[in-house]
């Protein structure tokens, strides 16, 4: 297999004799010469899409048989920062007005849901988390 470099090099001398031969050959064979490049493009268009396919089917075959999940695109330390900070700012406001309209009970209500919602993303951004619950769950039956 060819380096990508080599392949533009090969592409752009397909161009060049393309416009040489339309030159030569005159108006009449523009048609023919324009549709024999475009093939050739999309032959190495469809080589590309196909050569990234296989690709990306051997990393998920390969990521299976490991046995490890896929590190997602959204699973970042900066998406669990900013959620972080995200739910502590909004905290405030409602930690007050969970005071002001139930008193104890309803600062209690409103941390608990704080604390659900980051619970529920880090568990989504990591499932093995449910797994280690789950062992110590079964050790105790």
């Amino acid at each position: 297999m060819s380096t990508p470099d080599a392949r533009d090099v090969d592409l752009k001398k397909d161009l060049d004799a393309t416009v040489r031969a339309r030159r030569e050959l005159g108006d009449d064979y523009d048609t023919v010469l324009v549709d024999s490049f475009l093939e050739k493009v999309e032959q190495r268009i469809d080589d590309t899409v196909d050569r990234r396919v296989r690709r990306h089917l051997a990393e998920q075959q390969m990521t299976v048989a490991r046995g490890t999940r896929q590190p997602r695109s959204a699973d970042s330390w900066g998406e669990r920062f900013g959620f972080a900070i995200v739910s502590l700012v909004l905290a405030i406001p409602l930690t007050a007005l969970g005071g002001v309209f139930a008193g104890i009970g309803g600062v209690a209500v409103t941390w608990g849901g704080i604390v659900g919602v980051n619970i529920a993303q880090a568990v989504r951004l990591n499932p093995e988390l449910l797994d280690g619950l789950r062992g110590r769950s079964a050790q105790r039956d």
